[in-house]
């Protein structure tokens, strides 16, 4: 069973994402939280897997929770949940190990996803929101992020490059191995692979490469 946390200042907002998740037989929400200072509290005190954190919120903002739970409790991992996709928000939560990222309007299916993805220790980039972020990371002019994206994906080998395409749609490792036939643990050794040959430090600028470069467009 994954524990979840969900922590939003609005009430209505909480009641929505709660009653979704536990629509999934797989997952249980354990707590709930108006504040970054409680949620980082209530996600020691519960051993939550997955905290789902709004960026705006009172006494400790997501992005501080999200920080302040890397130092402290480092099992636990944050998918942020916003209307927001400036520059410095995501570099700070790229920074501090987010999991993903999700947008508040997102179908309900999608947050369920989220949820066991990175439960799974996958990352989760909703399409939505990964133009936020890729629009945010973004330096230089596309046809040049572009170029530079295909010419470091040329190192990778053919089924490299497919395993790669899925997690430029955000697939965790179960689901993109059962895309292409694959057990979990070996996508699990092809993605640290990957991840290697290309420099990357996560899976979610791996998923940005992968999309700068066209893979799977």
């Amino acid at each position: 069973m994954i524990r979840v946390l969900i922590a939003d200042d609005e009430p209505l907002i909480r009641a929505g994402i709660r009653m979704i998740l536990t629509s999934a037989d797989d997952i249980e929400v354990v707590a709930e939280a108006a504040d970054g200072r409680e949620a980082v509290d209530l996600a020691r005190r519960h051993m939550v897997d997955v905290a789902l954190l709004d960026i705006q919120m009172p006494v400790l903002d997501g992005l501080s929770a999200l920080a302040e739970l890397g130092r402290t409790a480092p099992g636990v991992r944050a998918l942020i949940l916003t209307t927001f996709g400036e520059r410095d928000n995501v570099l700070r939560a790229l920074r501090h190990g987010g999991a993903g990222f999700l947008l508040k309007d997102s179908a309900p299916g999608e947050l369920i996803a989220a949820v066991r993805a990175a439960a799974a220790g996958d990352a989760y980039l909703s399409p939505a929101a990964t133009r936020h972020v890729a629009d945010s990371l973004a330096a230089g002019p596309a046809v040049s992020r572009s170029e530079e994206a295909r010419r470091r994906v040329a190192v990778l080998s053919e089924r490299e490059r497919e395993v790669l395409a899925l997690l430029g749609e955000g697939l965790s490792n179960a689901d993109a191995g059962r895309r292409i036939h694959m057990s979990e643990a070996t996508v699990k050794t092809y993605v640290s692979r990957i991840l290697a040959k290309l420099g990357c430090e996560n899976r979610v600028r791996a998923a940005l490469l992968a999309r700068d470069a066209g893979l799977g467009a």
